[in-house]
């Protein structure tokens, strides 16, 4: 194991000049490649949310929502937004704002059908 870890310890001091070129992109150029490759994938992960609060709201049910989920990505995803501010990186900071708006609107989505359930569940009992 330690031949092992001597060998990996070798094979990375030798990457100095394997260093990734941020150019400007080529179709925008006031934006570097880091950038665009940033709010492709940050596009992706915000909006995948977004299916089941489409369901909840078609379906007008609470069934299969996590609101806790919800909430606890919410919450890191505030902290995603200060790294992004701390790293002045725009797609961290641009996604996560849309993400937290996301997860603020499927919580709310959850309260409201959860609690008109739970008055429908009661009103059946009496």
């Amino acid at each position: 194991m330690l031949g092992l870890l001597v060998l990996c310890a070798i094979a990375v001091s030798g990457c100095q000049d394997l260093t990734i070129h941020d150019p400007a992109s080529l179709l925008a150029p006031r934006f570097h490649r880091s950038e665009i490759v940033g709010l492709i994938a940050g596009a992706g992960t915000t909006f995948a949310a977004l299916p089941d609060l489409i369901g909840m709201l078609r379906r007008r049910s609470s069934k299969g929502m996590s609101p806790r989920m919800a909430a606890i990505t919410g919450f890191f995803q505030i902290g995603w937004i200060y790294y992004g501010l701390l790293i002045t990186s725009r797609p961290v900071v641009a996604w996560n704002m849309v993400a937290v708006v996301i997860n603020f609107l499927s919580v709310a989505a959850y309260l409201r059908f959860a609690r008109r359930e739970r008055d429908a569940a009661r009103r059946a009992t009496t």
